[in-house]
């Protein structure tokens, strides 16, 4: 009996075995897919099965590589209707729709019925693409259905984005909402259908990100299509057919475009072997200015300018006083609107993402010249360039009305004409011979202060470098300042050195990846904060002092030389600076927890971070105000003391950062009064936001409030009780409130 038992036991898992061996790369209608089977490619590199996204106990039906460790999934059937158990099964039925179904649920994904079809044969193909053909049609190479036509977040070489017109079929990417859930997130890429069609992502219902238009090689606002080893790409618009698709130059290769709901980005990939890891290889929206329309209509983003955002020639800012507080949403204006009686000239502007074409007009058989003529003779033409940059350029693009979501690309982009008043043209061109004049006068003049400088070298030095509060300078290879109370110095002698390291401004570029947009920390007064990295791999942050920003060269100047000076484990360190043209920046070392407000206004982060690490902190900030209102060798009162403005390190030490706003003292003066009140309101002592007097005591009230936020959880420019209707400060003054209901 026993042996009965196992000869059948073992016919069993032989047969078993034998089922998990013979993985089918096909299944016709009378076979079917349960959960726990899978269909691999013939070549073995994908596999389709049931699955379970991340933490999640829900059941999917999609498509994975098969020998890549980490599962990565590239299309999901049911991405809406997921099974809540293990009874899935896929399969052909009866009328020849592909159906996903279970027994607790019913039908909850299908396909179009191919009733016609005499034997339906579903195949995974190596190339990632689930088919669906008719194996006994008259022609079993034309595909009745195939999964490339709907994909999900991810685009694999040999994929279409866009659109087949005889079908009326739109292929669309569609974010993840999650790695936990496959359901459409918030992000979708596709190809937009007008005049001169063109790839855009959209975020909900607005444009999000767009590449710019097709211009023969690539992408007019996509330098990294340019040639490269790893992808060949292509982009076809016909009567029958509008999308982009891209192949790989080594078959051997793995690569993917994914949209990524959770860093609101469009993502390459490429896998490398020898990591066993995906590595990005490419990411858009790339940096600020890849934001659509970020700067308004009628201007130019400019990633390495501050502001970024400029009004091209002829034009100037809609709302003045919007545009200088660094909202650009209302863009610009002409100038002088157009007479339209030959007055206007075309000026190009080189390596341009062209504008949005929703408003153009193409023609492929026009030249340049051909073009111009055509847009001068509209009064609404506002700009014109080729549609096809290959050999000298050809066909034509007119854009009317406001050109839209403009930015410069270097080593990219494409030549743009834009139309402007001969005046301003005119004006543009005596402007220039007066600076190249004005240029030779100083490279004269220069060489001559030269010769004279050589000729005093060892006498006393006069000028700016050594006068009291003048402005930096370099001397000696180093950042130094003038002395309070002496008119001069000599360089042998220099009675201050704040041996502060300079860096120039294509190593913050290198260092920022060209002040990315994935790197940037946050926005205040100054200008914006990004994250960098040195060569020598020391992580910092960068303060970039913006043109219009509320504080400016004064905030700057006392910033570098108050922190190079102070040195205490509770204030942020300045590493260096950098002084290129108009670009300002402070480096300081890199907090890796950011701002204390991120902790103290966070409802949840607050509850859980714990009373005896917040009075870590807060003991940490009194001895930093200390050292500033004591021990240092000048007192010094800051004057902007927040939550934003305490840094948190790699160990939640806290550090006071932002000493734009600073007054030093000497000796025993505590104090003085001004009539430009700077700081922000909500954090001044009472004296001195109305009559202008600060001390000490200003910092310490500023403290005050900003251990009573710690301690309750509640910022003071937006507390309101709900029953007192005071603000803060008042509602802790009232005896009558409950000490308890304060931490509610």
């Amino acid at each position: 009996m026993k042996v009965l038992w196992f000869i059948s036991y073992c016919a069993y898992l032989l047969g078993l075995l034998g089922r998990i061996c013979a993985i089918p790369h096909s299944i016709g209608q009378s076979q079917f897919l349960s959960d726990g089977e899978s269909l691999v490619s013939e070549g073995g590199t994908f596999e389709l099965g049931f699955f379970s996204p991340g933490s999640s106990t829900h059941r999917y039906l999609g498509i994975w590589y098969k020998n890549i460790p980490v599962r990565t999934v590239v299309w999901v059937a049911n991405r809406k209707t997921p099974i809540k158990d293990r009874t899935g099964v896929f399969l052909i039925n009866s009328t020849g729709s592909i159906v996903v179904t279970s027994r607790t649920s019913g039908d909850i994904w299908s396909t179009n019925s191919f009733k016609d079809a005499k034997a339906p044969v579903l195949q995974l193909l190596d190339s990632g693409n689930l088919i669906l053909r008719d194996e006994k049609g008259s022609n079993s190479d034309v595909y009745l259905w195939q999964s490339f036509d709907y994909p999900s977040d991810t685009l694999l070489p040999g994929m279409k984005l866009g659109w087949d017109l005889r079908m009326g079929l739109s292929r669309q990417l569609s974010s993840w909402r999650n790695s936990d859930d496959p359901a459409p997130g918030e992000l979708s890429n596709g190809i937009e259908l007008h005049e001169f069609p063109e790839a855009v992502v959209w975020k909900g219902s607005r444009k999000y990100f767009r590449g710019g238009p097709w211009n023969g090689e690539r992408f007019s606002g996509a330098p990294d299509l340019k040639v490269n080893p790893i992808y060949d790409y292509s982009f076809i618009s016909n009567k029958d057919e509008v999308y982009y698709t891209y192949q790989l130059k080594n078959k051997s290769v793995f690569s993917r475009l994914i949209l990524n709901n959770t860093a609101s980005s469009r993502q390459r990939y490429v896998w490398v072997e020898a990591s066993l890891a995906w590595i990005l290889y490419s990411s858009v929206p790339h940096d600020y200015c890849d934001t659509y329309g970020l700067c308004g209509a009628n201007t130019v983003c400019v990633i390495t300018d501050s502001p970024m955002c400029q009004c091209l020639d002829g034009f100037k800012p809609k709302s003045p006083d919007s545009w200088n507080s660094m909202d650009w949403s209302e863009g610009c204006i002409l100038s002088k609107p157009f007479s339209c009686q030959n007055k206007e000239v075309f000026v190009k502007f080189s390596e341009l993402k062209l504008p949005d074409t929703t408003k153009s007009w193409v023609s492929d058989t026009m030249n340049l010249q051909e073009c111009r003529e055509a847009c001068f003779k509209n009064c609404s033409c506002m700009a014109y360039s080729n549609s096809d940059i290959r050999g000298q350029g050809s066909g034509c693009v007119l854009w009317f009305n406001d050109l839209i979501d403009i930015r410069q690309v270097s080593n990219g982009g494409q030549d743009l004409y834009i139309r402007i008043e001969a005046s301003k043209q005119a004006g543009r061109h005596v402007v220039n011979a007066v600076l190249y004049s004005l240029i030779a006068v100083a490279v004269l003049f220069g060489l001559a202060l030269f010769c004279y400088y050589l000729s005093r070298r060892k006498t006393k030095v006069r000028g700016v470098c050594g006068r009291a509060n003048s402005a930096p300078c370099f001397f000696n290879n180093k950042l130094v300042y003038g002395i309070t109370g002496q008119d001069e110095w000599t360089r042998e002698e220099p009675k201050e050195d704040l041996d502060l390291p300079f860096f120039d401004l294509a190593t913050m570029a290198n260092a920022t990846d060209n002040f990315s947009l994935n790197n940037k920390l946050g926005e205040g007064g100054f200008g914006p904060v990004y994250k960098g990295t040195l060569a020598d791999g020391q992580e910092i942050a960068v303060k970039r002092l913006s043109k219009n920003s509320g504080q400016g060269l004064n905030e700057f100047k006392n910033e570098v030389k108050l922190i190079a000076k102070l040195q205490h484990r509770n204030l942020v360190k300045l590493v260096g600076s950098c002084i290129d043209g108009d670009e300002k920046m402070l480096i300081y070392e890199y907090m890796a927890n950011g701002s204390l407000d991120s902790f103290v206004f966070d409802q949840t982060r607050w509850k859980q971070f714990g009373w005896s690490k917040f009075f870590q902190i807060i003991d940490g900030i009194a001895r930093g105000l200390l050292y500033l209102h004591q021990d240092s060798r000048l007192r010094i009162i800051h004057r902007d003391l927040k939550a934003s403005n305490v840094l948190l390190d790699a160990d939640l030490n806290p550090k006071i950062s932002d000493f734009g706003l600073a007054r030093t003292f000497q000796g025993d003066q505590c104090g003085d009064s001004t009539e430009r009140v700077v700081g922000t309101l909500g954090y001044m002592a009472p004296e001195y936001a109305l009559y202008g007097l600060f001390s000490v005591k200003s910092d310490v009230f500023s403290f005050g409030l900003l251990l009573l936020e710690i301690i309750s959880g509640k910022k003071n420019r937006c507390f309101r009780h709900p029953h007192h209707h005071h603000g803060l400060i008042e509602y802790v003054r009232f005896k009558e409130a409950p000490v308890s209901s304060f931490f509610v």
